[in-house]
């Protein structure tokens, strides 16, 4: 599964990153709340780890814009402050869950797991564009009724893509949003996986699902 945590203190973003990653997490960092906005914004998180005092925007606004943007991802608030008052104000933006720091690192990651378990027992809408449906809590993909065998990897990117259709995703946004943060690969693994998507959601039923756009990226057309 794969966290952001948006943290500017070095030290501590340097150990959740290192803890997390342990745990079995694939973990990304922001340093501060412009950069983790946007790095909600375009990736594809299962549970953002949120600091409150953050430079650039705080994490109270931080949670509160992806909220009103129908977000749903569970976010675990960090702060140094103290008082209830504090602890309502996050729960009041759309936080599910808050810690104050110093705080325990296995008590971090029992919140974490349980806000996971949490998002799992929902049911998420399904994604549809035409007769593809994309059913993000089973993680199953039909077209006109026929299942559709995905790999983890290829149903990310698939989601990637949906949740912005009508738009045109440049290469180097998809690297950031499904693949891992430190990817150092070959950016062309993009275009093996969307060839992959093609041959297996489109060659079959004589669809055209994810065009290119020379020179730019990729679309999937809007429904």
């Amino acid at each position: 599964m794969k966290l952001l945590v948006v943290e500017d203190d070095a030290k501590i973003a340097g150990a959740l990153r290192r803890g997390l990653t342990a745990e079995g997490f694939s973990v990304e960092v922001a340093e501060d709340g412009v950069e983790g906005l946007w790095r909600a914004r375009e990736g594809s998180y299962d549970l953002i780890v949120l600091d409150v005092m953050l430079p650039g925007r705080n994490g109270y606004r931080v949670c509160a814009d992806l909220r009103r943007a129908g977000d749903p991802t569970p976010i675990l608030m960090l702060t140094a402050k103290d008082g209830d008052l504090d602890e309502a104000e996050g729960l009041d933006t759309g936080a599910d869950d808050y810690l104050r720091k110093p705080f325990s690192f296995p008590v971090l990651v029992a919140r974490v797991h349980a806000l996971l378990r949490r998002a799992a027992l929902g049911e998420p809408p399904p994604l549809a564009v035409g007769d593809l449906t994309l059913d993000l809590r089973g993680r199953r993909v039909h077209r006109s009724g026929t299942e559709i065998a995905l790999t983890a990897r290829e149903f990310d990117l698939l989601v990637y893509l949906v949740r912005r259709a009508g738009s045109v995703v440049s290469k180097q946004r998809i690297l950031a949003g499904v693949w891992d943060d430190e990817f150092e690969g070959d950016p062309n693994v993009v275009e093996v996986y969307v060839a992959r998507l093609r041959r297996k959601l489109d060659e079959p039923f004589g669809r055209r699902s994810i065009e290119t756009v020379r020179g730019a990226g990729y679309r999937v057309p809007p429904p």
